[in-house]
């Protein structure tokens, strides 16, 4: 059977899948089936490709065109154009700062900084074809570890690599291992911890998704390192294409004899399975993780004994996150050497993440460690949409902390983040831009951790729900001297006496954003104004009378009908009486209405009225 001379690799991770890309495969083959051209063009269903800003995309090959924004409607113009003709559609492929159309996906900037270890077949292989993991060596490394190596040789190159655990403690991943491999027991076990609950992370679901041949192995490889002859992919219930792909994964596997007794001629056998979590934050922790794959209410408990030690069932077991799973093979295939050859002294090897927010590239990035915020942000993720100025960045999620334009140049590794407020996390970066209110931002991330709480100890349980209480009162103009003080004292006491590592790193983006952005929380206490005009009680809307042509169209849209006036007398907003919906500034076809950040002398003035009648 001859080859197909052009393949077309379709992004089809959950980002693109969600903006239509399915659909775009099904047109595909619709529209080389009537030109009769099924047999020219190979569609590859691949994980995802990275720029999700852009989605849905799409790699043709051998070319390597990348074509960005692909509907329905352009998959008629790209095989008429592209396969037939052999003339790229310009209008749907990548340009460089200048507009220039740029030819190939390797020549993209977003690409230039990056390198790929764990996301090495994430865009390039159909993630449901054992096949294709095969043909990229898939499971050479755990044959030839099974065939000519023993646990603690296994153990002693991933030492040298200098691994750490990806999941945002930075634990060194030989130590665990080496603590399981060392204890006597009967049985021990292996946990891929899928239980990515972030705001804004979505990391180790992509690469569940788009490789997960290559985490299963990466199981493998550690459970034969430690003895363990059972493993779990702990994967939340909202992520039902990893939680599929896994499991297709885990029988491909099954149905060749990767899985299950004696495993390439050798003694070693394995089995897994999937346990899909309900959501719980809490249970990405490890101990509440056990606790969940048990049966029992996913609560964390005290460390010591560590579950290396004492883990699912009270046997010795190692969790591990899907990312550290995800670099394993390509340490044995290429060498420790080459992996601890990356990074910085102490934080070997690349990292992913996943950048959202106020950025022109969000997506799945993987970058070498030591890599400055300023390559991350404006190099790698292309800098601030329109054109606005970069204000924070939030490193490692609820648990991490924000970073200032001052800390651009620091180097992105477990112990520079760490000593700045902030932290590597499981790699969620949040761009902000200065449109945003710190003060809002760190009550934002402050909620999630109260919501999130198992409430087990009292710090973190009572703890955050009063720091989340003078959080509220300062954004609602009620703050009074003291407050930060009082922030400051209850993060600290948080920190050091809750139980588990959620509770002690839940304070961290209001202890970061104190630090950095102190005026922020003084100005929203002392002066009842918030100069972003995010917080709604510290801002108030008004007319420019100069600037008012008199429509009405403002008092028409107000749902309080706190809006009056005439074409003569131009439109005033009653501030009292005002709700402050934002619909007379969408609404005004002159930009005659505006935020103006503080509380109106006519509010204040009613507010101190009502306070003089209750004394």
């Amino acid at each position: 059977m001859s080859l197909k001379r052009i393949d077309l690799l379709i992004c089809c991770g959950s980002g693109c899948v969600s903006a239509g890309a399915l659909k775009i495969k099904e047109r595909f083959h619709a529209v080389l089936t009537e030109k009769g051209m099924t047999n020219e063009i190979n569609i590859i269903e691949t994980g995802c490709m990275g720029p999700c800003d852009y989605g849905p995309v799409m790699v043709i090959y051998p070319e390597g065109v990348f074509y960005k924004h692909v509907s329905v409607d352009d998959v008629s113009e790209i095989v008429e154009e592209h396969f037939i003709k052999g003339r790229p559609v310009k209008r749907l492929m990548m340009q460089d700062s200048e507009d220039q159309v740029i030819a190939s996906k390797k020549d993209i900037p977003f690409y230039q900084k990056q390198v790929k270890v764990a996301l090495a077949n994430c865009g390039y292989i159909d993630p449901e074809s054992l096949d294709e993991y095969i043909a990229t060596s898939g499971y050479e490394a755990l044959g030839t570890i099974l065939t000519t190596m023993t646990p603690q040789q296994t153990i002693d190159v991933v030492k040298a690599s200098g691994l750490r655990g990806r999941g945002g403690g930075g634990f060194p991943t030989h130590m665990k291992w080496q603590m399981v491999l060392d204890a006597t027991a009967d049985q021990k076990y292996v946990i891929c911890n899928g239980d990515e609950g972030d705001p804004g992370a979505f990391m180790d679901r992509s690469l569940l998704e788009g490789d997960p041949h290559r985490v299963l192995e990466g199981m493998m490889i550690a459970a034969f390192a430690m003895g363990a002859s059972k493993g779990y992919f702990y994967i939340r219930a909202e992520y039902p294409l990893a939680i599929k792909r896994i499991k297709m994964a885990i029988e491909q596997a099954r149905e060749v004899g990767l899985i299950g007794e004696n495993i390439f001629e050798s003694k070693f056998c394995f089995d897994a399975e999937v346990r899909t979590g309900a959501g719980a934050f809490v249970c990405g922790e490890e101990t509440a993780l056990i606790h969940s794959i048990e049966g029992s209410r996913g609560n964390p408990t005290p460390k010591p004994p560590y579950p290396a030690i004492k883990g699912l069932w009270d046997m010795p077991t190692v969790v591990n996150n899907v990312e550290t799973f995800g670099n394993l093979t390509t340490i044995f295939l290429k060498g420790a050497d080459w992996f601890a050859s990356m990074g910085t002294e102490t934080s070997k090897g690349t990292k992913v993440f996943a950048l959202t927010g106020d950025i022109r590239n969000t997506g799945l990035v993987e970058v070498p460690m030591g890599i400055t915020l300023r390559e991350l942000i404006f190099e790698v993720g292309g800098g601030i949409i329109n054109d606005k100025k970069f204000k924070a960045v939030q490193l490692g999620g609820p648990s991490g902390g924000c970073l200032t334009a001052e800390h651009l140049d620091v180097a992105v590794d477990y112990e520079s983040l760490k000593e700045k407020g902030a932290m590597m996390g499981s790699g969620g970066v949040i761009v902000m831009n200065d449109n945003n209110c710190m003060v809002n931002v760190a009550k934002y991330f402050l909620d999630f951790s109260v919501d999130e709480s198992c409430g087990k100890c009292s710090p973190c349980r009572i703890g955050l729900k009063q720091m989340y209480d003078i959080m509220e009162r300062i954004t609602r103009g009620e703050g009074q001297e003291g407050d930060i003080d009082e922030l400051l004292r209850l993060g600290e006491t948080i920190k050091q006496l809750s139980l588990c590592g959620l509770g002690q790193t839940a304070p961290n983006p209001v202890l970061s954003t104190i630090r950095y952005f102190r005026d922020e929380y003084e100005s929203h206490i002392r002066d009842k104004s918030c100069q972003t005009k995010v917080c709604l009680n510290l801002m108030h809307f008004d007319i420019d009378k100069d600037k008012c042509i008199g429509c009405s169209l403002c008092a028409r849209k107000c749902p309080v009908t706190c809006i009056s006036g005439s074409r003569e007398e131009k439109y005033t907003i009653h501030q009292v009486d005002c709700v402050k919906c934002g619909n007379c500034l969408d609404v005004c076809p002159v930009k005659a209405v505006t935020k103006v950040p503080g509380i109106h002398a006519d509010v204040i003035a009613v507010n101190e009225i009502k306070c003089d009648m209750e004394d």
